[in-house]
């Protein structure tokens, strides 16, 4: 069966949520910002049947997350690396591993990955901050606003959820 495009709707969420496609193409990106980038070493990894794999990664190319290039001629063969935009979903694939750990969804009772500051290794996490200060902002005081291109909808929805 297949999805329901997201395509055309006023959503930040669901436009993210087109461009990425599915729950494969979460952990391509996950290996991807790993280092993985050869097509063999990403369907070991997740045991992503062969045609599902190259759908996804046409997907996230076609998206501009993944761009193709090639490494060998004979016979040809390509690597997969994330763009800038395909980077940039690193705190996307963090704020599921940390939820992840939290709710122990791996079933093992600890993380596989932690990420740490290179300088000091103390763990880091996550966090809201204050875009002008710097500051960190516990989520109780985090608050939503309709933005500039909120529709009327969001704009009713926000005003009633104050």
């Amino acid at each position: 069966m297949r999805a329901k495009s997201f395509a055309g709707m006023t959503c930040s969420v669901a436009g993210a949520l087109e461009a990425i496609g599915d729950r494969w193409a979460v952990l391509l990106l996950r290996d991807l910002a790993l280092g993985l980038s050869r097509y063999d070493d990403l369907q070991a990894s997740t045991g992503m049947p062969t045609t599902t794999l190259s759908t996804r990664l046409k997907h996230l190319e076609g998206a501009d997350l993944v761009a193709r290039r090639p490494y060998q001629d004979n016979p040809p063969r390509f690597e997969y690396r994330l763009t800038e935009k395909g980077r940039d979903l690193w705190k996307v694939t963090t704020a599921l591993r940390e939820w992840g750990d939290r709710w122990n969804t791996n079933g093992l009772g600890a993380p596989t990955i932690e990420m740490v500051d290179a300088r000091s290794g103390r763990p880091v996490v996550l966090a809201l901050v204050d875009a002008e200060t710097g500051e960190p902002v516990p989520r109780e005081r985090a608050r939503l606003r309709p933005g500039p291109a909120a529709s009327p909808a969001v704009k009713r929805l926000l005003g009633e959820t104050r």
